[in-house]
């Protein structure tokens, strides 16, 4: 098993494509850290050549070529900030592009258990400090290189014995970055982890707002955010208050580099064994050697914030995804091959989340092509995991599912998805237009096909009665239109989809009597022909299957049509007794 790559190298793969770009930086950067070295000893020779001497005219050429000198510097470094901003901006973009995509492909079972809010933080603040690292730290870590290198260069040239005392602090300062920097790594780290958890506490308390209230759990929910939000500022604080030692650490140590050389410079120019120029321009240039290394201690607070970013990034785009092999090109290979004429065979199914637990256990049945499948049963029974099988968002852990004869385990999951329509409880709409939500099941869909889904699903009429008509605006839940409207909409989604199997999850059991009928009337039209599965919790609306599965504990407990299950004992004739019941 091969190791895996380091965050830093995983982000620096996506400067792949701009290899000119970063070139380019990399020369500004190599000349602005040459001219910067080139001050320091101009001032030098200015101070022994004309200073000393008075010689006034030398003196206003030499001021003169250090101006140019530092003007060129801050030039330099303007073009090469506004080149560092693009690439760093296309890195982060790129990284963004794969993480949303890696996202969609990935399996179910992955969101099952995650906080959305968590993802989110991921691909929002996550890149941002990815994106904050690469912008301020990519060029300081070549500059403070160069500067390091060229700095400690030219001292050993001028002085080497005042070089000697230049770097005798240099062990101090790695080993208190090292120490402070390790400490620093594990609390950003549980700063985004907290971070993380607080955002998907909020995206789940504002989606959830009409239970909260509901219920009246405004007080709880300030509590508990309270306590989250205290984790949050706590792991922050200390984050803050270990990574703030690393500057005043550096300052320190530098000011005593800084002293010893005086005292040394001052000893040695004493004695004649070095001018005053040569003297300034080493103090400037142990500057130049010390101060890089203070930045990197400073940046390396910065990169580790983008570090534990990135590796919550690639934590996330390192889970497989659920599509084997290169993702299908458009249009979806066997796309328009039809399973209308199919039957659905359950042989022995199993299925479960750990060992220890299982959901499901010796599922078989089959329904025929063109057949209605009710399936009915206790809340938790596993109806909607049994479902959740046939279009593939889980795989069973034992047993076969075939459609038409051929274990859907060996078929494209995007073919076969794009075969099967569903209808969920909680109808999902997306903020855009109505004509653009129907148009979901078919984005090539023509206008005529658009509004012939709509009359077909009963939606075409209040459609029109909106001001806007099929161009109204609707919010990402839909709020403005009814649940019954939101649901019929829905159907026409399905309806312009013309899948060849349909799955309906409690399509009706969030709505009132009137809806449920036109509800009702739509469905009744999306069924015909079609291999569909009911999930009911209003027996009603079952009475007319061909088949009945009753459901309990994750097991086939009975099956057959309603008259057959009506006249014998069992948990169906329970089931419908009691809703009979509370009906009345």
């Amino acid at each position: 098993m091969s190791k895996p790559q380091s965050p830093l190298k995983r982000v620096g793969s996506y400067l792949k494509g701009q290899h000119r770009s970063v070139l380019f930086i990399a020369i500004l950067t190599i000349a602005a850290s040459a001219l910067t070295l080139a001050g320091p000893y101009l001032l030098g020779r200015a101070i022994d050549g004309f200073i000393i001497p008075k010689e006034r005219a030398g003196l206003t050429r030499a001021c003169l070529l250090l101006a140019a000198v530092y003007a060129a510097s801050a030039f330099v470094a303007w073009i090469q900030a506004r080149l560092l901003a693009s690439v760093s901006q296309r890195t982060v973009w790129r990284m963004r592009g794969d993480l949303f995509s890696h996202i969609q492909n990935l399996p179910l079972r992955y969101f099952t258990g995650k906080k959305q809010g968590d993802l989110m933080s991921r691909a929002t603040n996550d890149i941002e400090n990815v994106s904050n690292t690469l912008n301020q730290s990519l060029v300081q870590l070549l500059s403070s290189a160069l500067s390091i290198v060229g700095s400690f260069a030219v001292m050993i040239w001028l002085q080497p014995l005042l070089t000697a005392v230049a770097i005798s602090t240099v062990p101090l300062l790695f080993l208190a970055s090292r120490r402070i920097g390790a400490a620093t790594k594990k609390q950003f780290r549980l700063q985004q982890l907290e971070l993380g958890a607080i955002n998907g506490y909020i995206e789940e308390t504002v989606s959830g707002r009409r239970i909260v209230t509901l219920f009246n759990q405004e007080d709880r929910a300030e509590r508990q955010f309270g306590e989250m939000n205290g984790r949050l500022r706590t792991a922050g604080v200390k984050a803050q208050l270990i990574s703030g030692l690393m500057g005043p650490s550096m300052n320190v140590l530098g000011h005593l580099n800084y002293l010893l050389i005086a005292a040394a410079g001052g000893w040695l120019a004493a004695g004649g064994h070095a001018s005053a120029g040569v003297i300034v321009s080493f103090l400037a240039y142990s500057r130049q050697f010390s101060s890089p290394i203070n930045e990197l201690a400073n940046q390396y607070n910065l990169i580790q914030a983008g570090i534990a970013g990135a590796e919550r990034v690639f934590e996330t785009m390192d889970v497989p995804s659920e599509h084997d092999g290169p993702e299908p090109s458009e249009p979806l290979p066997g796309s328009g091959r039809s399973l209308r004429n199919s039957a659905v065979t359950f042989d022995r199914v199993g299925f479960a989340y750990s060992p220890e637990a299982p959901i499901l256990e010796e599922i078989s049945f089959r329904s025929e092509p063109g057949s209605m499948t009710a399936l009915v049963g206790p809340t938790g029974a596993g109806k909607t995991t049994i479902m959740s099988l046939l279009a593939r968002f889980y795989e069973p852990t034992s047993g076969s599912i075939f459609i038409g004869g051929e274990e859907i385990g060996s078929m494209d999951k995007r073919m076969l998805r794009s075969r099967i329509g569903i209808v969920l409880q909680d109808s999902v709409l997306f903020k855009g237009t109505i004509r653009d939500n129907i148009r979901y099941g078919r984005l090539d869909a023509s206008e005529a096909e658009i509004e012939r889904a709509a009359k077909a699903a009963s939606a075409h009429g209040f459609i029109t009665r909106m001001p806007d008509g099929y161009d109204t605006e609707l919010s990402a839940d839909g709020g403005s239109l009814s649940q019954g409207q939101r649901q019929l909409l829905c159907i026409a989604r399905t309806l312009l989809a013309d899948p060849d199997i349909l799955i309906l999850d409690e399509a009706t059991s969030s709505v009132d009597t009137l809806a449920e009928q036109r509800i009702q009337q739509a469905m009744a039209v999306l069924m015909e022909g079609r291999t569909s599965f009911v999930i009911a919790h209003r027996l009603s609306t079952i009475r007319a299957a061909d088949t009945i599965l009753v459901v309990d504990g994750g097991r086939i407990v009975q099956q057959g049509n309603h008259e057959q299950l009506s006249s014998v004992q069992g948990l169906y004739r329970d089931l419908h007794t009691r809703h009979f019941q509370s009906v009345s």
